[in-house]
């Protein structure tokens, strides 16, 4: 039976729930992501069910909230789920074999991201121009609150990867072509540089300083977009991306 039709329920035998000792955030995540994945593989939950919510799983699992996004993230970026900003996460219909995909295994190290944000590089520069040239005053308040939420998280110390992503999204929405907005949700927040860099060795000032900056970036692109100057919005986002890419490469060498 469905997620749809149970409203959540996760009242089954198939996998136990997770250890949470003797194993690492990582561990768990990955654990998570497979237990989660053979409830979507063995239509526990079927294409379009909502899967329940992170408070339920972490209840379910006995893990982290953190573990439950980035798991959740991980199944994202593999093409079994999607999720609506406000709305929920959804199971997806099973994607042809010989279709593109990222496997989630694949992108465990920094150098998988690397040439993942070479990709990111050529395809978000046109979204930004795009985005500029097509924006509506509801796509820049999308916008808007994606930064406004990243700017409140970094003075709660709190996580920036969901605003940041959001920011992302709302400029592929912005497009007005479902398949900039698509491809921007497949790739998911797995592959957001900060999430592997050793961000958590730096001190908390540091950190401070670093997520300001790249949230300075956001503005620029910001900026442009709003001034539907399409010219400086590819520009800033080439540059963004591409400081992204040589941020992960300096922490490449001293790791």
């Amino acid at each position: 039976m469905g997620a749809a039709e149970t409203n959540g329920d996760l009242s089954f035998t198939a996998r136990p729930a997770l250890p949470t000792a003797q194993a690492g955030r990582r561990n768990l995540s990955r654990e998570l992501v497979d237990s989660l994945a053979h409830l979507i593989a063995t239509q526990h939950w079927r294409p379009g069910d909502k899967l329940p919510t992170e408070a339920q799983i972490v209840r379910q699992f006995q893990v982290s909230r953190t573990v439950v996004r980035e798991a959740l993230s991980r199944l994202q970026a593999a093409g079994l789920v999607a999720t609506r900003h406000g709305i929920g996460t959804f199971v997806l219909e099973p994607r042809p074999a010989t279709m593109f995909r990222l496997d989630p295994a694949e992108l465990e190290t920094s150098f998988e991201v690397l040439a993942v944000l070479e990709l990111r590089i050529s395809l978000e520069t046109e979204t930004a121009g795009l985005a500029a040239a097509r924006r509506s005053d509801a796509h820049l308040l999308a916008m808007r609150a994606a930064l406004d939420a990243f700017d409140d998280n970094v003075v709660r110390a709190e996580s920036t990867v969901d605003p940041d992503f959001r920011f992302h999204q709302e400029i592929a929405e912005a497009t007005g072509n479902r398949y900039f907005a698509e491809i921007i949700n497949y790739l998911g927040t797995t592959i957001l540089p900060r999430t592997r860099l050793p961000s958590s060795r730096l001190p908390a000032d540091q950190l401070r300083q670093y997520l300001q900056r790249v949230n300075r970036e956001h503005e620029q692109i910001f900026d442009a977009i709003a001034r539907r100057d399409t010219d400086f919005a590819r520009a800033a986002m080439r540059i963004h991306l591409t400081n992204s890419r040589e941020r992960l490469r300096r922490a490449q060498e001293v790791s």
